[in-house]
């Protein structure tokens, strides 16, 4: 069994249809939208397909969201879940691929599917575990050719996005995880309001199991960067990316610096 789902805040009639166009064209069993606007117009929604659940829940965060639809899937003894933002879609049966490729590999928890913009080109959602300069020198050092340099080993450019890989830290825009590691490790942590705690989530997954990046398979993501223009989000952002560090550790991190060095290991002896 196979479930989905969604969290909404006033999200477009044209991305949240043209979401579930692929999810009912895809072997997906249940699909739930965990809707955290401040009204129910979305509820319409449900009356599309008897897959489709739809609940108006308050606004908690994204994680506590997506954590309602996670405790269902387990409820309903989901083999696999998938967790997906509004603004993603596909082609073809990638679904079934996904499946295929984790029902090959027992010690996988986690894979994300090769991620593209719009016009193709390549996201590069596969990242290391980051240092505090890795998430704010990226984002308010001036100096742009230094922090091209910097992303393009941190987002492992250098790997060229082709091959099967172990990953640190996947993005939390398409995510196609085992429902029982799910269970296993409690699901998000809902002290994080919004951002990071996908990052939280993929570090935990790894902590029990293998967290994959499969190119066999893409999908297309709008990634609309909203805390680059938003204050309000760039305040969530900064309060989420402070809270992560003040888990799992600033400077000192020793589980960082192993798993890092880990997956760098297995990459490097990929690529020979």
């Amino acid at each position: 069994m196979i479930t989905a789902a969604v969290v909404t805040f006033h999200t477009s009639r044209e991305d949240l249809t043209r979401l579930i166009d692929c999810v009912l064209q895809s072997p997906i069993d249940k699909f739930f939208i965990i809707d955290n606007s401040t009204n129910d117009a979305l509820r319409e929604f449900q009356s599309v397909s008897e897959r489709i659940t739809y609940i108006h829940s308050d606004n908690l965060g994204f994680g506590s969201g997506h954590n309602i639809a996670i405790n269902m899937a387990i409820d309903s003894g989901s083999d696999y879940h998938i967790i997906i933002n509004p603004d993603i879609y596909w082609e073809g049966n990638i679904v079934e691929k996904l499946v295929q490729f984790m029902n090959g590999d027992k010690g996988c928890g986690l894979v994300m599917p090769k991620v593209l913009y719009p016009n193709g080109e390549t996201q590069y959602l596969c990242k290391l575990l980051p240092t505090p300069f890795d998430l704010f020198g990226r984002r308010f050092i001036p100096f742009k050719k230094y922090r091209e340099k910097h992303d393009a080993w941190f987002e492992l450019h250098w790997t060229g996005y082709d091959k099967t890989m172990e990953i640190p830290s996947l993005s939390g825009c398409f995510m196609f995880v085992r429902t029982c590691v799910l269970a296993r490790i409690g699901g998000f942590d809902e002290r994080f309001f919004m951002y990071a705690e996908d990052l939280d989530l993929c570090r935990r997954i790894g902590e029990v199991s293998r967290t994959m990046y499969y190119p066999n398979v893409s999908i297309y993501h709008e990634y609309e960067k909203g805390s680059y223009k938003n204050r309000k989000l760039l305040k969530y952002h900064i309060c989420s990316v402070i809270q992560y560090f003040n888990k799992w550790g600033w400077v000192i991190d020793r589980k960082r610096a192993k798993r890092n060095a880990y997956c760098l290991k297995l990459i490097e002896n990929l690529l020979k």
